[in-house]
């Protein structure tokens, strides 16, 4: 057996992985800041919009799947650093093309790219950092969430104004993508499960797919992420182009505001609501969970209450839709390190692939899409019932802004089954560690911390 140990070259990989994750969330931000002069230019309707967002994440999802499989049995660091050139090098390629479609399978092409990154890094943080402080890893590892959100929205804007093209974004941000790339290269991998507080076997598990799938806590966790990654996707793809459209704001206004609601908020939102999940977990043993359902129920309320208010001050609406979005940051330190707890190390990769599958499949996918379609179909109602026969900006506003509405029900759900996972925490956290004592201690021998 071994002690729970750290990497002694822990933090330093998680800066880097950080980084890797700060420009993966700016390319993938990018489309959702300039797609109104995308629209204007290629005539687009708001369904063909969740279209470029839902294409995204179905490849990413799929893409998922192998490149999960890839990451627990061969090399982590070879897999995020040609996965982080390719990405960052078919950006390049979208500023370059001249019609909606050719957008479209660019974007996939970046999907694929970006898929190699999630399970490969969330699978080097479990073996980098012992459970009582992943969270708060995962914590900083995330933060390259909100400082990407961030970082697009608060210069993309002045980027498309200083070079009077919606294209300029794309190629700058491809410029340290690669950069980057090169680095992940190096990285010096510890060996899987190196620190857990029993020792892990290196040998390949058969039925890797079916024994996640058999761990309760995961499943009610796949179906929360889904339902939060529908509410997500949907807000990124659609909040700069509702504030434009319905409180008339500038693009560069419209992405500053968007990026303090979804991302300043982030800020701190990860770092403390990582902080606080580790100090509840150490008291109670469902703790994260409860506090992430907790969270997400004052997410519902005060989302649901900006929407509902209308055309309020803009400066109220924005500190509303913040404070939702601040406790919705709880959501991944939260269930990203259950994961963790419940599915040993030989398979959290392939678990972590799972996850985002049904992320990306079923919420990420559908949420630009159905909200788009909903605000084409409420853009339609709301002419119908003016009594004209001319599609104006002033009903695509309204069809945008009632098809939000998608977005606190999608967050209701996320809370519902949030509480139904940790009903079956502790006995599926058990179970894993059981299990792995069981595999490579001698009969009769039991594991000990």
């Amino acid at each position: 057996m071994q002690n729970s140990t750290q990497a002694a070259n822990a933090w330093r990989i998680l800066f880097l992985l950080f980084l890797a994750n700060l420009f993966n969330f700016f390319d993938r931000t990018i489309p959702a800041i300039i797609i109104e002069p995308i629209r204007m230019e290629w005539s687009l309707s708001d369904f063909q919009i969740g279209i470029i967002g839902t294409a995204f994440t179905i490849v990413y999802a799929i893409a998922g799947l192998p490149l999960g499989r890839m990451a627990d049995t061969g090399s982590r660091s070879k897999l995020m650093g040609w996965g982080l050139a390719a990405w960052s090098g078919l950006t390049a390629v979208n500023g370059l093309v001249g019609s909606f479609w050719a957008f479209l399978l660019v974007r996939m092409g970046v999907g694929i790219g970006e898929a190699s990154y999630a399970p490969a890094a969330n699978s080097l943080i479990g073996d980098l950092f012992p459970a009582h402080r992943r969270a708060r890893a995962m914590g900083i590892f995330m933060l390259g969430l909100p400082l990407g959100l961030l970082l697009a929205f608060f210069t993309i804007g002045a980027m498309v104004k200083a070079f009077d093209s919606w294209r300029a974004p794309f190629f700058i941000a491809a410029v340290p993508g690669l950069v980057l790339a090169v680095f992940m290269f190096f990285i010096k991998e510890p060996k899987r499960g190196a620190a857990e507080t029993v020792q892990v076997s290196q040998e390949k598990i058969d039925k890797p797919v079916r024994r996640v799938l058999a761990i309760p806590t995961f499943l009610w966790l796949v179906l929360a992420g889904l339902c939060f990654n529908f509410a997500t996707y949907a807000c990124n793809s659609f909040l700069v182009p509702m504030l434009q459209r319905y409180f008339a704001m500038p693009l560069h206004e419209a992405a500053v505001a968007t990026g303090i609601m979804v991302g300043v908020t982030g800020l701190f939102g990860l770092t403390l609501g990582g902080w606080v999940a580790d100090k509840i977990h150490q008291r109670v043993p469902n703790g994260r969970l409860l506090f992430a359902a907790f969270s997400l129920a004052i997410s519902t309320v005060t989302t649901a209450w900006a929407l509902h208010a209308g055309r309020i001050e803009i400066g109220v609406f924005v500190a509303v839709f913040s404070v939702g979005w601040l406790f919705a940051y709880n959501f991944y330190t939260c269930v990203y390190t259950a994961i963790q707890d419940v599915v040993e190390p030989r398979l959290r990769a392939t678990a972590m692939a799972l996850y985002f599958a049904g992320l990306y499949l079923l919420g990420g996918g559908l949420g630009p899409v159905v909200v788009g379609g909903l605000s084409d179909y409420f853009a339609r109602t709301a002419m119908t019932a003016a009594g004209v026969d001319q599609m104006t900006e002033a009903f695509k506003a309204i069809g945008l802004h009632d098809a939000m509405y998608l977005i606190p029900v999608a967050l209701l759900l996320t809370m519902v089954f949030l509480f139904l996972a940790s009903r079956c925490f502790v006995r599926d956290a058990k179970r894993m560690k059981e299990g792995m004592s069981t595999e490579v201690l001698p009969e009769g021998v039991a594991a000990t911390a």
